[in-house]
């Protein structure tokens, strides 16, 4: 799947399977902040688009899903390395589904995040 942010940032889906996924990230300078630590939103991107890939193979023919909300909690500075991400569906019902992700640098844990997604079926336009 077409996914230009991701690109643009470096972020790569290394496993896929329903209800789970991994996705890594090198830090480079540019996804650095001004204190030369790894934005937050890096790793909330790694989350948010790891819990996207482990939920899409779970959903039938013609559904799609967004991100309702996620809640991040950052446990540790990144200044270098390859970011993890481990990505598992923690329920899917019919129109919500939540997951949780872990983001570590090597063996440290630098954070985690739980988020709630839509499933819904699009309705076409007029």
């Amino acid at each position: 799947m077409k996914h230009p942010f991701a690109d643009l940032i470096g972020l790569s889906v290394e496993k896929k399977e329903a209800g789970r996924s991994e996705c890594a990230i090198t830090v480079t300078e540019s996804l650095l902040n001004p204190h030369n630590v790894v934005h937050g939103g890096v790793l909330y991107s790694l989350a948010d688009t790891g819990m996207g890939a482990a939920l899409y193979p779970l959903l039938t023919r013609g559904e799609l899903c967004a991100t309702i909300e996620i809640k991040i909690n950052y446990f540790a500075p990144v200044f270098e390395g390859k970011l993890s991400c481990v990505t598992e569906v923690v329920n899917k019902g019919k129109s919500v589904a939540n997951l949780e992700s872990e983001i570590r640098c090597g063996d440290r844990l630098v954070a985690k995040a739980n988020g709630n997604y839509s499933i819904f079926t699009p309705s076409k336009r007029a």
